[in-house]
């Protein structure tokens, strides 16, 4: 269950924000045992997956302290 690249295109909000977070869940996700059936669905489809849960307000930035 993809969100639509039409989605992602409207996007208003900040663009650097959902893609710090589909890069970090992504890397995260790609650990062997850690993606779950959403993974195994999309056919591996990772950063498809970790972007629906952004668009979705399922996951969420967060600054780090660096």
């Amino acid at each position: 269950m993809s969100i639509p690249l039409n989605n992602l295109i409207d996007y208003e909000e900040n663009i650097y924000e959902i893609t710090c977070v589909a890069i970090k869940e992504a890397n995260i996700l790609s650990n062997p045992g850690c993606g779950g059936e959403e993974i195994e669905k999309n056919n591996g489809k990772i950063v498809s997956e970790v972007l629906t849960r952004a668009l979705k307000g399922e996951i969420h930035f967060e600054e780090s302290d660096k």
